[in-house]
């Protein structure tokens, strides 16, 4: 960033281009970060594109280069090359500030690591170098010494890194269930898969014989809800918890039994079904139980429920308008009415954003975002099979399906600036969800 000084000795920045532009905006939400500054200073900050100075925490070669990574992901350019020094707190900044000023990055984040009563304990702080305040005060998060629980306090550092600097919590704890097949026909494997939202820490929650379908998190990011379809045999939904252990059967009824969400309690289980004639909606306890069904259009199938987070309605994809014309739309709870929210064109498999302002949803065979209202906001370009983006929990970001040079691609693309990058499997790669974090 350029800086050029006006009256009173306030610099105030200069910013070449659209986007950083835009990265600027965003960093300016912080509350530390809101008001010019007046600084008695007597030369010119350089042009800067990073805005946060990472020194590695001491003491530690685990935890500082996943939440180095995870930073450098987002709209944040993040830099730990040719920094003034390596301090370990904001003391040591005592006397040294005007050279980080000098600099010209704007945010400074370090810490270091100790061990405490078995513990690996991590105290962090992240400084606003044009004043010198540490945003949000000394932060400090313990984490158990096995190698899983370290990347898991990683990631939980860098969102509120993230946080404190954009006023935005940071989406890196949450995880990704994605779906991994191999073979076809009798010899078709499928794996439900979890990783970390870095792309990395990958591991097999369950695998069958047969197909899996629409994996779903609970809202605590503890079970997974997914259809199972083995040979000669109807989709059946099962809930399983992400730690271990066996699945249990949500829905022994005859029929396809598809697409389960839960609503923003975990209470509760939508998901489609035939087992009453042609696909209808049905809502059911999280424990099983007698369904509930919800949509009675007679001439049509409906299915792909997904609540919204408010819990007050979901939407859902109908072919009520003709054969192979199937568009998204909403239930209301408390009315029970059922209005169209797509417009025009193939729209399928439809996820209600965190916030609920945006859904993400399946155009024809590319990925797509449109506003609540049904107003298409972005393409982001075909998958390649039939899968549509899923919202990571902030919203930045969005984790899709694709196939590329035949193999299964896992894209999880920035939409505010960051970086996009990709994630291959060993065979076809489907149904990405992103969870909330763990709780």
């Amino acid at each position: 960033m350029t800086y050029k000084k006006t009256h009173n000795n306030v610099f105030t920045p200069v910013v070449a281009g659209i986007a950083f532009a835009i990265s600027s905006l965003m960093l300016c939400q912080s509350a530390a970060a809101a008001d010019p500054v007046v600084l008695q200073l007597d030369y010119d900050i350089p042009v800067q594109q990073n805005q946060v100075a990472f020194v590695p925490f001491a003491g530690d070669s685990v935890i500082s280069p996943i939440v180095f990574n995870d930073l450098n992901k987002t709209e944040l350019k993040v830099t730990n090359k040719n920094l003034p020094q390596q301090p370990r707190s904001s003391s040591e900044l005592t006397g040294t500030l005007p050279v980080w000023q000098k600099l010209g990055i704007p945010y400074l984040v370090m810490g270091n690591t100790r061990t405490d009563r078995g513990k690996v304990v991590t105290d962090y702080e992240v400084v606003n170098v044009q004043t010198g305040q540490v945003l949000g005060g000394k932060q400090t998060l313990s984490a158990d010494k096995d190698a899983s629980s370290l990347r898991y306090a990683a990631h939980v550092i860098a969102d509120k890194v993230y946080e404190l600097i954009t006023g935005t919590p940071g989406d890196f704890s949450g995880r990704i269930a994605y779906i991994e097949e191999s073979g076809r026909g009798k010899d078709k494997t499928s794996r439900l898969k979890v990783m970390d939202a870095d792309g990395e820490n990958a591991r097999t929650i369950t695998e069958v014989k047969g197909s899996i379908f629409s994996p779903a998190w609970s809202p605590d990011a503890n079970r997974i809800a997914y259809a199972v379809q083995r040979e000669k045999s109807y989709p059946v939904i099962y809930v399983q918890n992400v730690s271990g252990g066996s699945a249990s059967v949500l829905t022994p009824f005859p029929g396809s039994n598809l697409s389960p969400s839960f609503s923003p309690d975990g209470s509760k289980i939508l998901f489609s079904s035939s087992f009453e004639g042609s696909a209808h909606i049905y809502e059911i306890s999280a424990s099983g139980g007698q369904p509930r069904r919800l949509t009675n259009w007679t001439k049509s199938s409906e299915v792909q429920p997904s609540y919204a987070p408010d819990g007050k309605s979901f939407v859902f994809v109908s072919d009520k308008a003709g054969f192979n014309r199937p568009a998204i739309y909403r239930y209301n709870f408390g009315s029970g009415q059922i209005s169209q929210v797509s417009r025009g064109g193939y729209a399928t498999s439809p996820q209600v954003s965190h916030d609920g302002s945006q859904i993400a949803y399946l155009s024809g065979r590319s990925a797509a975002i449109m506003n609540s209202s049904g107003g298409v906001v972005a393409n982001l370009g075909s998958t390649g099979i039939d899968e549509a983006p899923s919202f990571s929990p902030n919203g930045k970001r969005v984790v899709f399906a694709s196939t590329q040079g035949g193999k299964g691609v896992l894209t999880i693309k920035s939409l505010n600036g960051g970086e996009t990058f990709g994630k291959s499997g060993q065979g076809i790669i489907r149904s990405p969800v992103w969870s909330n974090s763990p709780k």
